[in-house]
């Protein structure tokens, strides 16, 4: 059989690298598996990212539809296998934010030769291809040490990680993946940056999970009540809406109090179940702090700007409208939040080093620490692939960095001091994501920024490609380190995971530059379909560093907002350190000024999403392990973001909308508006 070659061929490629049976999990079928899904996330990502600068990781979701359909095969995967399907999957899905295409390409092609020196830089298939290649894998080459200190010494929660060891313990009837039963805020997922985090079942210590024999057919309960069945009528139901969408732009666009208010002051109301997906997932304390944001600042803050004529353009512009207006206090909001968040982690990164340190130049007997690996060797990552590793994924992107952008585009040894400090910023990265569940990748972005532009000052093109290079490997090594949680908990192997991490971060390369480049020819990016907000904080801040010129009077309402949501985010920090059940309900930061960045239609479809996740959660869930609304919310996200492949290619093809009744608001994008 074809099938039984290639596996054989599979066994003795890898033979060579473990002895047998110490990567059982790494095959042929769940690495297929965990790519087919990756693809389909991938572009569901980047269409997303591109319209509201939203990413998610999509671990829960990789790990359910991995297991549902591995039901089908002649001899379904094992637990550690559906993990081997899962980080794969992840490492394919969120190339879109790991190489910028959601936020730093957009940018790039945002700067005007007038206003910036130089032209705006529109990268091609094979450009994107080798700036790809320059950020794709010293993030994953960095998550093997980080793993032995964040998980295995310091064991830190990695909250959706241990929610996605607890679906599959329950996919696969396996003793729970925790001891410690204790309610936590719900998880964030994110936009360009901030919280990569699935719905949390549970809290939990490091109690390891038991694997069941592949071949097995352990359906608990709630597999057999849920499963296809749900996941595939929600899917349907989103790509129906997705694609009369499309044909009748008008079901997306629907003017909340009038086409006067829709035209002048952008209010309409996307009823997209992908958004109500997403907002199930995020949970409702993350999109009732979302739409706070919305009502303050295109509610209060955008008329203001308007009337007293700080913002005199039209109120979406994103240069002399209300819109770029209250960018600027969105980008205060998020820096102030980040940065009184990582304060504590910093100090305690910096005390850690020191005692460390000290313990070294005393006695060894009495210092030395037990090492709590409970792996074994042949399943570990050998350090020597990790520094080989990543010093040639430094060398050889930063001569694909130079090639891309050339000798004035930056200079290449600012792009070794970009791949230095992603890798510093990783281990914030991992600290804050493992207490906290949210990866700060925005606050990250902005102190390499601060930093390039001490360095490489004038150069907005340097500021925004450094900058990307130090984000990169921040938010892929955090990204990745919730993956080897989830495979600490169910015993994979992590040298498993790691192939899997690689192959996926390989393959997407392809796919995602491939779907970029054709998403560019179909529509102008930024644009009305795809407005890449986060574009906009990129380049706005790199010209702040520049310039230090801000709009009118935005400046004092930064200062307001910043000192409020720096005084907001210490208390919201002490109350979840110390787990307090009412930090969960303090305003994050960093949603509330997502807010301000999209649209209020995008917001208030997350809000009804937030909504049905507590009213179920609260009433009708039966236990913390109820997964029949995260399987419908995943339904409802992909069937949009698959479906978006065929608005994709009827575009390309000028097969436009059937009918534009209801668009003279001017807010229909499929419209020509």
């Amino acid at each position: 059989m074809p099938l039984q070659r290639l596996r054989r061929a599979w066994r003795r490629l890898f033979s060579a690298y473990h002895p047998e049976d110490s990567l059982a999990e790494f095959t042929l079928p769940a690495v297929t598996l965990g790519l087919l899904i990756g693809s389909l996330l991938c572009f569901t990502n980047l269409y997303f990212g591109l319209q509201t600068g939203f990413i998610s990781m999509m671990s829960l979701q990789s790990a359910l539809i991995g297991f549902l359909i591995s039901k089908m095969l002649p001899t379904p995967l094992s637990p550690q296998e559906i993990i081997v399907v899962q980080t794969t999957a992840v490492a394919t899905a969120t190339m879109p934010l790991a190489a910028g295409f959601v936020g730093i390409l957009p940018a790039l092609g945002l700067i005007n030769e007038e206003r910036d020196g130089q032209p705006p830089i529109h990268l091609s298939w094979i450009s994107g291809i080798g700036w790809s290649l320059a950020v794709a894998f010293f993030g994953v080459f960095l998550s093997p040490p980080l793993r032995k200190q964040a998980i295995i010494e310091e064991k830190l929660a990695f909250p959706s990680g241990t929610a996605t060891a607890q679906l599959i313990s329950v996919l696969h009837d396996m003793p729970a993946a925790t001891t410690t039963d204790v309610r936590q805020r719900r998880g964030y997922q994110t936009i360009e940056d901030e919280e990569h985090a699935e719905p949390l079942l549970q809290d939990s210590d490091t109690t390891p999970l038991r694997s069941t024999p592949r071949g097995s057919d352990p359906d608990g309960p709630s597999v057999k009540q849920t499963g296809w069945h749900e996941l595939i009528w929600s899917f349907l139901v989103s790509a129906i809406m997705t694609l009369a969408a499309y044909f009748f732009p008008i079901v997306v666009a629907i003017p909340l109090f009038g086409n006067y208010l829709a035209r002048e002051w952008a209010w309409t109301f996307t009823p997209s179940l992908s958004y109500v997906g997403q907002g199930i997932i995020m949970g409702f304390p993350t999109t009732l702090s979302m739409n706070l944001g919305m009502f303050l600042g295109w509610g209060i803050l955008s008329p203001i700007s308007k009337y007293a004529g700080w913002a005199p353009g039209p109120v979406g512009d994103m240069t002399t409208g209300a819109r770029g207006w209250i960018l600027w206090v969105s980008l205060a909001i998020m820096c102030a939040d980040s940065l009184v968040s990582l304060t504590p982690l910093v100090f305690e990164t910096l005390v850690d080093v020191i005692r460390r340190k000290a313990g070294y130049r005393g006695d060894d007997s009495s210092t030395k620490k037990e090492d709590n690996e409970v792996e074994t060797e042949d399943r570990l990552v050998p350090y020597r692939w990790v520094y080989m590793g990543w010093a040639v994924s430094v060398v050889v992107g930063t001569f694909l960095v130079w090639i891309v952008f050339g000798h004035e585009g930056i200079k290449p040894w600012a792009t070794i001091l970009g791949y230095i400090l992603g890798g510093l910023l990783s281990v914030l990265a991992v600290r804050a994501l493992g207490e906290t569940d949210i990866n700060p990748v925005s606050g990250l972005g902005k102190i390499s920024q601060l930093f390039f532009a001490w360095i490489q000052p004038g150069n907005i093109v340097a500021n925004i490609i450094a900058g990307g290079v130090a984000e990169a490997g921040a938010q892929q090594a955090g990204d990745l380190m919730q993956d080897l949680k989830t495979g600490h908990l169910c015993r994979a192997s992590p040298r498993a995971q790691f192939f899997g991490q690689l192959i996926g971060s390989s393959f997407s390369i392809l796919v995602t530059t491939s779907a970029y480049s054709l998403y560019t020819r179909a529509y102008p990016i930024p644009g009305p379909s795809f407005p890449a907000p986060t574009a906009y904080v990129w380049l706005s801040f790199a010209r702040l560093l520049r310039d230090g010129q801000l709009p009118e009077k935005s400046g004092l309402f930064m200062v307001i907002f910043a000192i409020s949501f720096g005084l907001l985010a210490s208390v919201k920090t002490y109350a979840a350190r110390h787990q307090l059940w009412w930090a969960k309900w303090i305003p994050s930061g960093v949603a509330f000024a997502i807010g301000f960045l999209n649209t209020p239609s995008f917001s208030i479809a997350r809000l009804i999403g937030g909504i049905l996740e507590y009213v179920f959660r609260t009433r009708y869930a039966r236990d913390d392990s109820d997964i029949r609304l995260i399987i419908v919310a995943s339904g409802f996200v992909l069937g949009e973001g698959v479906t978006s492949v065929i608005s994709l290619v009827l575009r390309t093809f000028g097969i436009g909308a059937v009918s534009c009744w209801g668009c003279g608001h001017g807010m229909c994008g499929g419209c020509g508006a």
